[in-house]
């Protein structure tokens, strides 16, 4: 059994931690930012394949004190670097400085991260008498410091690229939303992954991809090339075709409700089209170019969910009109959803201008933003 963290958005981290329970993980600990827990290799492995609202999971190694440069750099030497690298593989350290953390330890994670490399080179050279290359690119093994005040905490990144990268997307519109965050708020808004679900300002369509994959019972990282864990040296080749088999096998042929979504930006309409077809769902989510004032619900079906991220204004740049485009948002839902439930990820300034009081407020982060995700009853 090894100790592992699943990192994820903030406020994020009871959904992460649910779909761990769900792999048959134990000791499962909810933390600022992520999810502790434990599991063997196998658990590792389908973690990195299937969860859906973390970023990436990291396996540890040591924890110990850092008050100084020199006992950083004789702590990690203190590690058998030869368990986890080879003198012909690469590696790169990855170094996080907690703000939350007590003055006195290391405070630049650039210069904490070399402090690390060199511990690692020359563990490497004293035991084996070669140093590896560092790639910072694409290592074979990427090492992940986290230093809080005077502790250091090392792990072994077995993720690589973010877990939100799923491999479906190719291009995108302005401050597109993060499909780990996605994941997150159809799941925190309720969908049934069977109700219909309309987003009447998909952007990329990232809400209505990860619902389709959801509902079709897609594993999140089928359409990902590589693994951190892949460059390791126990790399098990065969477990890992074994649980991509299995997870293939459990999907399912289509989605069972209609997904919908609308965007007055054609060229966002057509990223969406383009990942929907890369992601094996183009005939399960539709998009469509409209204006927000034409969105409507399904014909002839039952009510649903409308889940959007409406613009805050704080990426793009837009300031003037947003407060109209809330209130005619707000309108829509009271005049043609009636019946349906709505959820909106948007900023506290922007919450008030809807023009209804949601039954609910779940606060979130979407990158550094603050935001909240609002539900709404439309009854």
């Amino acid at each position: 059994m090894s100790e592992m963290f699943a990192v994820t958005p903030k406020g994020v981290e009871q959904v992460a931690a649910r779909e761990l329970a769900a792999l048959g993980a134990e000791e499962i600990l909810p933390d600022a930012g992520g999810v502790h827990f434990q599991g063997d290799r196998a658990l590792l492995y389908r973690a990195n394949l299937e969860l859906r609202t973390a970023e990436r999971v990291l396996v540890f190694l040591r924890e110990f004190s850092a008050a100084t440069p020199e006992m950083l750099y004789n702590q990690v030497r203190r590690i058998d670097w030869l368990q986890y690298l080879r003198p012909h593989m690469t590696f790169a350290v990855n170094c996080v400085i907690s703000k939350r953390g007590a003055p006195g330890g290391p405070n630049h994670s650039h210069f904490t991260a070399l402090k690390i490399k060199d511990g690692i080179a020359d563990d490497l050279r004293k035991r084996a008498g070669e140093r590896p290359d560092v790639d910072v690119e694409a290592p074979d093994v990427r090492v992940h410091a986290y230093v809080l005040g005077k502790r250091c905490r090392l792990s072994l990144d077995a993720t690589g690229e973010g877990l939100h990268r799923r491999g479906y997307r190719q291009a995108t519109g302005a401050a597109p939303l993060k499909e780990s965050l996605a994941a997150a708020l159809l799941e925190l808004s309720g969908w049934d992954g069977e109700s219909p679900l309309v987003d009447p300002m998909c952007g990329a369509g990232t809400i209505l991809l990860e619902a389709a994959a959801r509902a079709r019972g897609l594993a999140p990282g089928l359409g990902r090339e590589r693994f951190g864990f892949m460059g390791w040296t126990d790399f098990d080749a065969a477990l890992w075709a074994r649980l991509v088999a299995e997870a293939r096998a459990r999907a399912r042929a289509t989605a069972p409700g209609p997904l919908l979504g609308f965007d007055r930006d054609g060229r966002a309409v057509e990223h969406a089209r383009e990942a929907a077809r890369a992601l094996g769902v183009a005939g399960d989510a539709r998009f469509e170019v409209q204006e927000l004032a034409a969105c409507a619900p399904p014909a002839g079906g039952r009510p649903g969910l409308l889940l959007t991220n409406p613009p805050y204004g704080v990426r793009l740049g837009a300031e003037g009109g947003l407060e109209a485009l809330y209130r005619q948002l707000g309108d829509v839902l009271k005049q043609r959803f009636r019946g349906w439930r709505a959820g909106l990820l948007t900023t506290p300034d922007m919450a008030k201008h809807v023009g209804l009081k949601p039954s609910r407020r779940i606060p979130l982060f979407n990158g550094p933003i603050e935001c909240r995700l609002l539900l709404y009853e439309l009854y």
